[in-house]
């Protein structure tokens, strides 16, 4: 697949997409720590693997770890413009602490209990995947062997837990 989006084949790369944003996205939450940053940085990382796939060379290094790496690599230079910025104000003395005002935290509670909640509706087999793809990044060939069903069924059961946590979070 890789090799293949590095020729631009859009095919290929939908289907990388789909094998690995799981994983990938595990990664980049572990390095920064933040589910919004994290998908955000997917994001890039997908940009950076389309204009970079053609640089990977098969027999020097194994496609998910050129992948990991580049995941990897984008979310540390995250963390350096972060402190960068952060750095520079420091200069200013006297400005209000980092971190959620109070309201901004009332509405993430809020928001958590929510999520928590429309993931209780779910059968508990479908939430644990479900938190495992999407929060530890456990890829789904990787649930599917966990929990002893065909790949095919696991990304059926995501789509529609999915769907599922859509339609709770938006009738919430």
């Amino acid at each position: 697949m890789l090799a293949n989006t590095g020729l631009k084949s859009r095919a290929a790369f939908d289907q990388l997409y789909l094998a690995t944003a799981p994983k990938l996205f595990g990664v980049l939450i572990r390095i920064l720590k933040d589910p919004i940053r994290a998908e955000d940085a997917l994001q890039d990382v997908f940009v950076k693997i389309w204009q970079k796939a053609g640089s990977y060379r098969a027999g020097e290094q194994p496609a998910m770890g050129w992948l990991i790496t580049v995941a990897r690599h984008h979310a540390i230079d995250v963390i350096r413009a972060d402190r960068r910025v952060h750095d520079d104000l420091d200069d200013h003395h006297g400005l209000a602490a980092g971190g959620p005002d109070p309201e901004q935290a009332a509405i993430a509670a809020g928001e958590r209990g929510r999520l928590q909640h429309c993931l209780e509706e779910l059968d508990p087999q479908k939430a644990e995947a479900v938190v495992a793809a999407y929060v530890e990044g456990y890829s789904y060939q990787e649930l599917a062997e966990r929990f002893g069903i065909p790949l095919n069924t696991m990304r059926t059961w995501l789509r529609r837990s999915l769907a599922s946590l859509r339609k709770c979070l938006d009738d919430g």
